[in-house]
């Protein structure tokens, strides 16, 4: 029989994600989306860091579904505005999820930082929450700096003004294996393959 780990995400680019990741390391398991099972009434993400609110999203899947399940936080941080929007990242400009709106805001909020002082990082906390109580979480930092205008249709949220360190594109301009052997998110899953096999007794 199939194991099967629930995303807690309605995020169609995240889910196949982590269907990339965990099926190339973990091809018995199956990966769900929130829209695979019962819809239910998604915990407001009231923690203070991006673990505390991967947990929530974890264990409120748990809850509902009795399936082991995969929260994750992820965002930007820029070190010219005291790593912010940070845990607000999805939201920056007041709307949940307006790609556009925020990076518009946030470029606008740079507009008179100089090029040199755009640094910045792209943070994820990933939690796995199993229907026993165990809990793992794991984080992943991708460096780079910020261009002052978006360029690729690729990736999503801040990625078209998003720079890895190393590379000359930006992650919105890379492949989809090119964006996971160096992105955030695909560190913190792929860190998280050990705690998924041992929650399904298989081996990472």
């Amino acid at each position: 029989m199939t194991a099967r780990l629930l995303l807690a995400s309605r995020n169609p680019k995240k889910l196949l994600e982590l269907r990339r990741i965990v099926g190339a390391l973990l091809p018995d398991v199956k990966v769900l989306g929130l829209d695979d099972v019962p819809p239910y009434d998604e915990v407001p993400e009231t923690g203070a860091t991006f673990a505390e609110n991967a947990l929530l999203k974890a264990r409120e899947a748990v809850l509902q579904t009795g399936l082991a399940a995969v929260g994750d936080d992820s965002g930007l941080t820029v070190d010219a505005l005291n790593e912010m929007p940070g845990i607000f990242s999805a939201r920056w400009a007041g709307r949940h999820g307006d790609d556009r709106a925020n990076l518009d805001l946030l470029l606008a909020q740079l507009a008179d930082v100089p090029d040199e002082r755009l640094q910045a990082a792209f943070v994820c906390a990933a939690a796995l929450v199993t229907p026993v109580g165990s809990e793992d979480v794991v984080h992943g930092t991708m460096r780079g700096r910020l261009v002052r205008e978006p360029k690729g249709a690729n990736g999503f949220g801040y990625d078209p003004i998003f720079v890895p360190e190393g590379c000359t594109v930006t992650a919105a301009e890379q492949s989809a294996a090119e964006k996971d052997a160096v992105s955030h998110r695909g560190q913190a899953l792929r860190e998280l393959v050990p705690a998924i096999a041992r929650a399904f007794g298989a081996a990472s």
